[in-house]
This record gives structure tokens, sequence and C-alpha cells, in this order.
């Protein structure tokens, strides 16, 4: 059940909550002051200064809450005063008693000094302001004894009375333990609302600030979200939810209590909130409001005037009212309003008439139409064409929509552009005619692009109907087209090799006998690819099919073709020691495929460079080529196509090899953006590795069952999450639980993924040590006779997996290597045997760049050190390993090091010197946090650094938390006294 409200801790307002907290204990000092709070309705105003009252309540400071009601100028006045102050009957009732003048606020507490109106009274009625002295009074003696805290909440509505005993008390602000907090939206203050000209006034006032509570970052909305679920919402609605509510938390709460019904429209309890805003406008406001909410989020200027057809003078005047009250912001570019927020939008637009709402995009669509042949005019054509019923201008707009789309590298849209085409083929007369080609060459189209978007499930039920149909029409090269980019599907997916086989054999006997051309070339090519993921034999049949591809492709003039055969020679030529030669033939193909436009042969050629240069253990140049790639799959459009996603993980894995943690961690983070489910897996199972460096158990734990489903479809992912889960059972002292594990991927690797044995191993023979250990410690022979055996099974079948598995290169890398030294290391260890040499050995076998497991190794080797007697070895190889532990943020590893180091009695602090040149910002920090200094805004920096304002607002909060910095301007400061700028 998500929880709602304070249910939960208060989620990102650290910093306002502690310039309050600052403003109290100036107060509680005896020196008064007041703070404005500022912000959009349910931003979370009444929130912080809910959490603000039980703060200083606990402190023994008294609070007195008021609030003032939507009841316009003639409702009761000084009602929050009256509110507050009424808290004072039970035990204070003496205090009020002393001020007769406070009868005009609390006629039923003090009766006997309530003074009857006389209207016949012609002398200067001065009641008014013996009431404020005696208000004032009252406030200055209850602080007098204790911190007081008068605490007025919605000065939006306050009446004009209250207004004047607000600004008599806080002009008034001197000496004394009180506080006054008042909090009102920002949002309703249109530019004639009576409280403006006040808070202008107040704001000079030396006793007064004015703290303005913005919307939660896209960070902390998914975080605020995540905390109100309570586990009951998957991450991706999470992030659909976040991204909803746009920072605000009381949007958050109503989403998530929507969610919980199983609907997406927006909640009718938050409609009507958002709709009671459109309400109070004029009827032509409300009229051009409504026009505007059925072109979307943002609409221009000509767009208006012409759908709503009103006169020009009755559109300008609308218009303003509608920016004053803040239900639309004008954007200079191209004269476009937006409306404030979009759920304001989606309220108005599912408040329309279905006849008024037909009408509407018929109008949009008519303006649209004139404009045929502008670009990027049609994906909006289609949407208000199907909305208002015109089926055959919707499918010709969205066969153009999706050229558009892929024209702009975004596969995703192209491909619901596509899919609405398709549905609506069949209620289009002609639809050949309408959309300029066959219902074969749209579904073929469909499967292609799917299949870029990385949607594989979707490509394939495509790629089946294309098939079938391309076998209908009888055109061997064209369905031999069809059957090769099936077959490309089919290779992105686990236990499809048997079915690909068949397709591109069938596909290659359509075009055995053709000429050179470039599908049969494309044909060879993967056939090549197909070879190569069979097994070792298959490659002298995989070299002679990418021969004869390159043969066509050179003859027909196919660059993709011919570049794709050459990154599969490249392979091939790693297989056979050839590595130096495989990474020049890559890249070429790199630069080929990009000249040509064959974007997604340019990502497997920088997937398989980047391969190779890890396999060689160059980590380095592993990293550049990874992130290369990554940048190519986002500027084409193919950031989740097979590729772009093999890119985007291996990057993350990269990451968390080289012990850059926070870049790994932002690599994996998949935001708001759709992403498909299977690449949603693999970025989930790789990011593992770091959660359980970090100790974040819970969430691994919550994480490997949610990715348990999917296991099936991918086999790295099962031994991925098997492995980590074992890994974070070994770190939180339950190895017999992580033996659980360890048994469950090594039944997965030994079947599908034999390399996997090695490193799955090394971990289930560091379980064996821990339970052999415990076993000698309470003296159970049999206990540690059982874990000898298995220990000595376990290692035999890692070293049998080193010799039977089929590394890429066709040896074992440095990587297999490293993990082999650990695997002999614990070996030992399960024997009680190991020496430092032992470990001395997997240091020097990680010192590839695995930065982890080197630190990991070092922990071992100081251990072993210490049981051999050389305590000043183990005092510096613990300092050595905890330095780069506190780097990583490797929690769990530093705790073991400084318990190790406590019962030796070790000392582990590093001279001053050293401590003090140890950088702890990556580079990416280090480069935002100088733009920074030099005064430059998010915006700004993200183009400098070709990142995305996103992006930079996440690289800044982690500075100024590695800082304890509350702002930006603090963090610098704080930068520059540490001499870290």
């Amino acid at each position: 059940m998500a929880r709602l409200g304070s249910g939960i801790p208060l989620v990102a307002r650290g910093a306002q909550l502690r310039q309050l907290r600052a403003a109290l204990r100036q107060a509680s000092k005896g020196a008064a002051s007041a703070v404005l709070v500022a912000g959009d309705a349910g931003v979370g105003k009444s929130r912080l200064l809910a959490e603000l009252s039980e703060l200083a309540a606990a402190e023994g400071a008294l609070v007195l809450t008021g609030r003032c009601l939507d009841v316009g100028e003639g409702g009761l006045p000084y009602l929050p005063f009256v509110e507050a102050l009424g808290l004072l009957r039970e035990g204070h009732l003496d205090a009020l008693r002393a001020h007769p003048a406070l009868a005009k606020l609390l006629p039923e507490v003090l009766p006997e000094h309530v003074v009857p109106f006389d209207p016949r009274r012609t002398e200067l009625d001065m009641s008014q302001l013996q009431m404020f002295d005696a208000v004032h009074a009252l406030l200055a003696e209850l602080a007098a004894d204790r911190t007081l805290v008068l605490a007025l909440e919605d000065l939006h509505w306050a009446d004009g009375s209250t207004r004047h005993l607000l600004s008599f008390l806080l002009s008034r602000l001197r000496a004394g333990r009180l506080l006054v907090v008042a909090t009102y939206r920002s949002d309703d203050l249109h530019r004639r609302h009576p409280l403006r000209p006040l808070l202008a006034e107040l704001v000079r006032l030396p006793a007064v600030e004015r703290l303005e509570l913005s919307p939660f970052t896209s960070t902390d909305a998914r975080t605020f979200v995540r905390r109100l679920s309570d586990g009951t919402i998957a991450e991706d609605k999470i992030a659909q939810i976040a991204e909803r509510s746009e920072g605000n938390a009381f949007f958050a709460e109503e989403l998530i209590a929507a969610c919980a019904d199983r609907d997406d429209r927006v909640p009718i309890g938050l409609a009507d909130v958002l709709l009671a805003r459109i309400e109070r406008l004029a009827q032509a406001t409300q009229q051009i409001i409504r026009v505007a909410s059925v072109s979307g989020r943002r609409v221009t200027d000509a767009r208006l005037r012409t759908v709503s057809g009103l006169p020009d003078a009755e559109i300008e005047a609308a218009l303003r009212e509608a920016v004053t009250h803040h239900v639309l912001l004008y954007k200079d570019d191209n004269h476009a309003y937006v409306f404030r927020h979009a759920l304001l939008r989606e309220a108005v637009y599912a408040d329309l008439l279905p006849g008024e709402r037909v009408r509407l995009h018929a109008g949009y669509a008519r303006f649209l139409a004139a404009k045929d042949g502008k670009r990027g005019v049609a994906a909006e054509l289609a949407h208000h064409s199907l909305e208002s019923h015109a089926l055959p201008q919707a499918l010709a707009a969205s066969v153009a929509a999706a050229r558009e789309a892929m024209e702009a590298r975004a596969p995703a849209k192209a491909l619901r552009h596509l899919e609405q085409a398709m549905k609506l083929w069949g209620a289009v007369p002609d639809p050949e005619q309408v959309s300029g080609g066959d219902e074969l060459r749209l579904v073929h189209k469909a499967m292609y692009t799917a299949s870029l978007a990385g949607e594989d499930d979707r490509a394939l039920a495509y790629g089946r109907t294309a098939v079938q149909m391309a076998e209908e029409i009888g055109n061997p090269v064209r369905s031999a087209e069809v059957q090769r980019k099936y077959v490309q599907t089919l290779l992105a997916l686990e236990g499809k090799r048997d079915k690909a086989v068949q397709v591109i054999e069938r596909a290659w006997q359509l075009v055995a006998d053709q000429p050179a051309s470039p599908t049969r070339a494309w044909v060879q090519a993967m056939r090549a690819r197909v070879a190569m993921s069979a097994d070792e034999q298959s490659y002298g049949l995989a070299r002679e099919y990418a021969d004869g591809a390159l043969a066509d492709a050179k003859a027909s003039g196919s660059i993709g073709a011919e570049m794709d055969a050459l990154t599969s020679l490249s392979v091939i030529l790693e297989r056979g020691g050839h590595p130096e030669e495989a990474v020049r033939r890559l890249g070429e193909a790199v630069d080929r495929a990009a000249a040509a436009g064959a974007h997604s042969v340019e990502l497997r050629a920088w997937f398989n460079l980047a391969v190779t240069h890890y396999e060689r253990g160059l980590l380095t140049q592993a990293l550049d080529a990874a992130a290369s790639g990554r940048r190519r799959a986002g500027a084409t459009g193919l950031e989740w196509s097979p590729y772009g996603t093999e890119l985007r993980v291996l990057n993350i894995l990269l990451h968390y090899v080289a012990g850059d943690w926070d870049a790994a961690t932002e690599a994996a983070d998949q935001g708001v953006c759709s992403v498909p489910d299977i690449a949603s897996a693999r970025l989930t199972a790789i990011s593992l590795f770091t959660l359980v460096g970090r100790g974040q158990y819970d969430t691994v734990a919550e994480l490997v069952a949610r990715l348990r489903p999917e296991w099936h479809k991918d086999w790295d992912i099962a031994v991925m999450a098997a492995a980590c889960a074992a890994d974070a059972q070994l770190w939180q002292g339950r190895p017999d639980k992580a033996l659980e594990w360890i048994d469950e991927a090594l039944s997965v690797a030994e079947r599908h993924r034999e390399l996997a044995v090695i490193r799955i191993g090394a971990l289930g023979l560091a379980a064996h040590a821990e339970l052999a250990a415990k076993a000698r410690h309470k003296k159970d022979a049999t206990a540690e006779t059982r874990h000898l055996d298995a220990g000595e099974r376990l290692l035999a079948q890692v070293r049998r997996a080193t010799t039977s598995a089929r590394p890429r290169s066709g040896e074992l890398g440095p990587e297999g290597l490293a993990w082999l030294a650990r695997a002999e290391a614990e070996a030992a260890r399960v024997r009680a045997e190991d020496t430092p040499g032992h470990w001395h050995r997997v240091v020097e076998a990680f010192g590839y760049g695995h930065t982890y497991e080197q630190t990991l190794a070092r922990h071992r080797l100081a251990a072993a050190q210490l049981t051999a007697g050389d305590k000043p070895a183990a005092e510096a190889t613990l300092t050595q390993a905890a330095e780069a532990a506190a780097a990583m943020g490797a929690t769990p590893l530093q705790d073991a090091l400084a318990a190790l180091a406590r019962r030796a009695r070790l000392n582990l602090a590093a001279p001053a010197t050293a401590r003090d040149t140890i950088d702890p910002f990556t580079p990416r920090e280090r480069a935002v946090l100088s733009l920074v200094a030099r005064g430059h805004t998010n915006r700004q920096v993200g183009a400098e650094l070709y990142i995305s304002e996103k992006t930079v607002s996440v690289h800044l909060s982690r500075v100024m938390a590695k800082l304890g910095a509350a702002s930006r301007t603090e963090a610098v400061t704080k930068a520059h006294e540490r001499a870290l700028l």
C-alpha cells in the first residue's frame, strides 16, 4: 500500500529545512525574524512547515498555527490569527485576558470586553490599532519565556485585515524569541493580486527573508515517488509518475493513488483542483485554454487564432488573463504559449465534450494540412487527423511521420507511427495509393524499425508476418531481403540460433543463383554471423561466407554489407591470434560504415573494437571505444538497438571495472525514457555489481527478484543476477545462502556461459573458505571435511572451464587469468593454506585495471601478511586498499579493511600530504564544478560539456553531497577552501 503525505521522511528539502532551522536558532537567541515561504500549489510548503513545527515543538518552542481560507475578501477577517491565538485558550487564558483589545479577535474567550458596534458613534475608531498593539504585545510576552513560532499558511487567500495585521507585526520585529513563518502560492499571485504589493514591502524589511520552494528535480521526484510507493510500484511506473508530476509532491501523490486504481488518466480529485483555477476565469479565456489543450502542452499564437475563430481583440484579452493567472506561460520562440503544468493541460483536455474535441482536432488538422510538406508537421497531422476521424489523411501522415522520425534517428518514434499506419490499413479505401506502398513494405519497415528500437519481441512478430507475406508474393530477392533482416533479429535473442540457421539458409537458396547484389551480399554476411555463433568448427565456414559477402558487396557497391562482413572477419582474425590486425580492420569498418550511413554496422564494429581491447586487458582503449560507440548510438537514434544497448552495458561494466562507480551508476540510469524490457533488464543486471560493491543489499535483492522472470530471455542476465546475489550474501555474512545462489549460477553458466564458471567458482570457493573457517573455529571436523571436499570439486570445475570454454580470442585473457588466480587463492584459503604469495599473484593479475577486485585482493593479502607476522607490510597494504575503497565508495570493503586494522591494531590513516592530494571528484564532476565556479548556469554547463541539463544537475548533486554543501555556491566555496579548484 502506497503511503501519502507525511507518512515518509522529508525528501530533498534539506537545504530549505536548514534555512528554517537557522531562523529558528536565531529566534531562540533573541533575534526575532520572519520567513516567507513561496511555492506553487502542492509543491510541499505545508509539509515543510509541519516538519519545522515538529522540530520546534521537540525543542520546547510554542507553535501557533493559523490558516487562511479561499472565501475571498468578504470572508472572516483575521482568520489565521483567530485560529492561531485560539490555541492559547488552554494554559494561557490569563495572558489573553491581560489584553482586552483581543476581544475583537476572540469574543468568545473575552466576552466581558466585547464592545458592540454603534453606528451613531462619530469619533475616530481606534479599536483596530489597539487590537494590533495587543496582538504584538501578547506575542512579545509569550516569546519572553520561550521560543514562539507563529505559522501562517496560504497568505494568498488572506483578507485585507489579515494583511494589514501581518504588515504591522513584521515591521515591528526587533528583539524577542519570535519566528513568524508564512506560506503563499506564488502561482496564484497574478499581476493585480492584493498580496503582491505587501510582499514587495515585507521583503525589504531587515528581519524578513524569502524562501522559494521549487519543484523536485527529476532525480528527487523519483526518490519521492519511490518512497511513497513503498515497494508497490514498478520502477518504470515510478519514473513515469515522477515525470508527469514535474516535481510537484501533491500531483505525485494523486498520480500514485490513480496508479493503484490502474488508471492513467488525471485523477478526479486532482482534475477538480486544477480545473477550479480555470473556472474562475472569463468565458473567452476558458475557451482559448480549451482550444490550446487540444494542441498539446505548447501552442503557437498563429494556431490559436486560426482554430479558435475568435476576434483578435478577444483572443488577446483572453491570453493576457491566462498568462496573468499563470495558466499559460509565454515563450518567445515562434510566439508560443505553454501550459504551466502538463497535468493542467491533461485535465482541461479530458473535460472537453466529445463533439468539441473532434471539432477542434479537425481545426488543427486543417491548419497543418495547409503546411503539407513542411518538415516536422507529419506527426502532428497524423495525430489530429486520427482524433478527428479523417482516416485516409491519418494513414498518409503516419507513414510520412515514420519516415521523418527515421531521418531524425528516432526509431522508437518511427515504430509508433508505423504501428498506427498498420492499424489504419484495413479501414482506409485504397491504402496502397494513400500510403505510397504495399502492406509488406509497411510490415517489413516495422520489423526493421522495431529491431533498431530494441523491441526484439515485436520485431520477431513483425518478422514472421513479413516472411509469410513475402513468400506469398513470390519475389525471391525481396523475400530473401526480408528473411535476412529477420535473422538479424533472431541472432539478438537467446535460443533462436537454430531458427536463424533455417531462415538464412532458405534466404541463401533464394539468391544463390542470382548475380551479385546488395541483398545477396547481406545474406552471405548474415550467414557468416550465424556460423560464428555456432562452435569452433564453424569458424571456417564463417570465413568462407564472409569472403563471399565481401566479394558481392564490392561488386554491387553495398558498403554496409561489406563493413559488416569485414567486422566478422576481424573477430575471426582475433580468434586466430591476430588481434592487432583485427583492431586495424575494425577501425576501418567503423570509419567507412559511419561515412556510408550504415549506422547499425558502425555500432557493431564499435562494440567489437571495445571488446577486443578489453579481452587483451587494455582498459583505457576499451573505455574510449565503448564511450565513442555509445555517443554514436545516441547521435544516430539507435541507443536501444541491439548493439546500442550492448555498448551501454559495456560502458557500465568498464566503468565498474575501472573503479569509476559514479560514472557506472550514471550510465545505468534509465531516467524516464521508454526503454525496451530486455534492454532495461540487461542494464539493471549489470548495475548490480556496483550496488553490491556499495552495500545496497536491499536494492540488490529487490532487483534480482524483479529480474527473475527475464532469465530465460537472456542467460547473461541470469548469470549476473545470481552471481551478484551470491556476492551480496557473502558480504552479509551468509556464506551458506551464497552457495545456494552459486549453485544456481553455475547450473546456468555450465550450459550457456561456460567462461563465467571461473568467476562464479571463485565466489563459491570464497563461501566455502568462510564456512570451513567457521567449522575449524567450532572444531567441527565433519563440516570442515565437507567444505574441503566441496572446494576441491569446485576448483576442479573451474580448471576444466579454463580449457573447455571458448574465449573470444582463442585463449584465456587477462580477466579470465585473474579470476583463475583468485580461485586458486580462495581454494588455498579453504584449506587454510593461503600465503601472501597467493594474494600477491591475485593483486598482480587484476592489475590490468580491475580496481575493485585488486583492492579486495589486497584485503586478503593484508590478512595473509598478518598471519605471516609481517605487520608493517600489512599496514602498507591496508592503507593502499583503504584509499582505493574510499574513492570508489565501496563501503562494505572499507568496513572490512577498518575491522581488520582494528583487530591487528594497525593505523589506517594516510599521511596528511597524501590525503590532501586525493581528488574526491570524477573528471566530469570536476569539469562541472569548475564551470559552476565561473558563474555558468546548468544549461550553460551542459552546452559547454555536450551533456544534458539533467546530467549536469546529477553531477552537481553528487559534488554537493561529497562536499557536504547545501547549495552550488557553498560547494564552490568549500572546494576553494579545500584547494580542490
